[in-house]
Parts: structure tokens; C-alpha cells; sequence
């Protein structure tokens, strides 16, 4: 049974989210910034906290089937079939969206990315609010994602009107995003569903190229993302250490061997090094396999050279 004070701060969120506020909550794969997904002003203030450009949609949070069928043009046979396995869960399809959904929350596309959240307190703010809501990671743009509402009060502060905390999150990084546009399942972002049980239940998925410079299918394809502030080196197995002072993470020994406990770890270890004023983070390379595809492509962006 949810506490007073519990029951009181999904009732202020709701209220905040229906009058254009900003609310930051959890999900099962990172912590989320969320505003009413049908209020164009609402959703230009996450861009503005996040100082995110608009070229990188949002993914819109629903709370069943019914409400996504209902944003959407098309629901095809697929849709209907992954949404069934993997909803509630880190599992985010895009599709023709339809005219209720402002621009500016799909970079001017005409596709949404659609999610069920598999955590209790998301699902309740949905319903509770009665929109879809709107929400990347509450973070600031190209850094780490944050997976504790500490990592979010850290990184915005007071630009959130409130924070909702639910915990740890326990699937740890973003959810895998498969496009259903125009019938062909395309993979835009990995996550912890491997894509070999995708094709298992559907068929053939192609794999997304680089997008460029313009407005992307999905978020998390910035060629540098999920950063943190120190520099972070992956390294394959028996790599020499850096100079200066650092920190390991290495396969079986600072991390779990095993790709889904890794990726509930991973933000985590990372805010926790990021804070401790080290000269680098190495990492040891993970194995290039479908279960470990998720974790690679953070890492793999997060050790991308560029500006912060």
C-alpha cells in the first residue's frame, strides 16, 4: 500500500504534468523527464532543461495498448504481437503517429515512439494524469543517464518541478527502439532485448545506418550520448593501462559477465567514478554478440571524442 506521502507526490505530479509542469520519474530502464506528450510549450521546456536539440524525438510513455493504438495511424499484426510479449517493458516501437501529437515531439516527423513503461509508479502517473507523457532521460543532453532520482537532482536540480523517487532502476539502460514503418521492422536503438528474439516472434529485422545530421528516426543515435565527464576508454582485453590516475571496469571482476546485470550496473558504476576526479574510466570491451548489443553501443558512444 503506497504511504501518505507517496499517495500525495504522484497527486502533485499529475496535477503538474496536466498544467505544462515538468515532472522527473522512474522506469524500469532509466529515470525520465516527462510532460503532457499532447502540450507543444510543455514538451519545448524539456528541450530547453536538457538543452537538447530538436532534431531528436521523444519517446511518449503510455499506460496500455488502447492508448497507444489511439496515437498511432497504423497498428499492424506486429505491433500488436510485440506489444502483447514485451509490454509493459524496455521495449519502444515507432509508428505513423497521428496530428494530436505535436511536432515538436517527434523533431517534425511523422512517426512516434511509443512505450509501456514496466515500473508500478510510471504506470500510475500515466493513468493518473490521464495523457501520454512525453519523456527522455532526465538528464542533460550527451551525458549519463540517470538510474537513481539522486542522479537527476544532481544533474537538474531546480529546472525540474518535481522529482518522483522509485528506486533503482532496474533494467539500467534505454529501451531497444524498432521502427514498423511502412511494414519493414528496422532496428533504430539496441537494447536488452536482443534482436534475435525480435526476429524470432516477427521475422527479418534490418539494422539502422547512421542517420547524419538530420532529424533522427529515434533518440540515442547522436554519435556521442550517455557521456560522462571524464574521459571513458574502451579497451579490449590486455589493453595497457592509461597514464595517471584512472579506474577499471572489467568482465567478471568490477562488472557482471552477464549483459542484462551489467546493464542495470552500468550507469550506476559510472556516475559513481565520474564523481571520484579521476583522469579516465577504461572499460573492458564487452562481446560483440546480440545479448550484449545494448551495453555495447553505450559504451561505445560514451567513448566517442567530441564536445560535452
Amino acid at each position: 500500500m503506497k504511504s501518505d506521502a507517496a499517495t500525495t507526490d504522484l497527486r502533485r505530479a499529475a496535477e503538474l504534468i496536466r498544467g505544462g509542469g515538468l515532472v522527473a520519474f522512474p522506469t524500469e530502464t532509466v529515470y525520465g523527464l516527462g510532460a503532457n506528450a499532447l502540450d507543444a510549450a510543455a514538451v519545448a521546456r524539456i528541450f530547453a532543461v536538457k538543452g537538447r536539440p530538436r532534431h531528436s524525438p521523444l519517446i511518449v510513455h503510455v499506460d496500455s495498448i488502447e492508448m497507444a493504438r489511439g496515437l498511432v495511424l497504423e497498428w499492424p499484426d506486429t505491433a500488436e504481437r510485440l506489444a502483447r510479449k514485451y509490454w509493459p517493458g524496455p521495449l519502444t516501437l515507432v509508428l505513423p503517429k497521428q496530428p494530436a501529437i505535436p511536432g515538436i515531439v517527434t523533431a517534425g516527423l511523422t512517426t512516434v515512439g511509443l512505450r509501456m513503461p514496466a515500473h508500478p509508479l510510471a504506470l500510475a502517473l500515466i493513468r493518473q494524469t490521464g495523457v501520454p507523457i512525453a519523456a527522455p532521460s532526465a538528464n542533460l543532453f550527451m551525458q549519463l543517464s540517470p538510474t537513481t532520482a539522486e542522479h537527476v537532482r544532481q544533474t537538474l536540480g531546480d529546472a525540474v518541478d518535481l522529482v518522483l523517487d522509485g528506486g533503482p532502476a532496474a533494467v539500467g539502460i534505454e529501451s531497444t527502439v524498432l521502427s514498423l514503418v511502412n511494414g519493414v521492422p528496422v532496428l533504430l536503438r539496441p537494447g536488452v532485448i536482443p534482436i534475435t528474439e525480435i526476429e524470432a516472434l516477427i521475422g527479418p529485422v534490418r539494422i539502422a545506418e547512421d542517420p547524419g545530421p538530420e532529424s533522427h528516426a529515434s533518440p540515442g543515435m547522436h554519435p556521442r550520448h550517455y557521456s560522462p565527464r571524464t574521459p571513458l576508454l574502451l579497451l579490449a582485453t590486455g589493453d595497457p593501462e592509461p597514464p595517471a590516475r584512472g579506474a577499471w571496469l572489467r568482465l567478471g571482476r568490477e562488472m557482471p559477465a552477464e549483459p542484462r546485470a551489467y546493464a542495470a550496473m552500468l550507469y550506476d558504476a559510472l556516475h559513481r567514478l565520474d564523481a571520484a576526479g579521476l583522469d579516465w574510466i577504461a572499460v573492458e570491451c564487452p562481446p560483440d554478440t546480440p545479448e550484449w548489443a545494448g551495453v555495447l553501443d553505450r559504451l561505445r558512444r560514451a567513448s566517442t571524442a567530441g564536445p560535452s
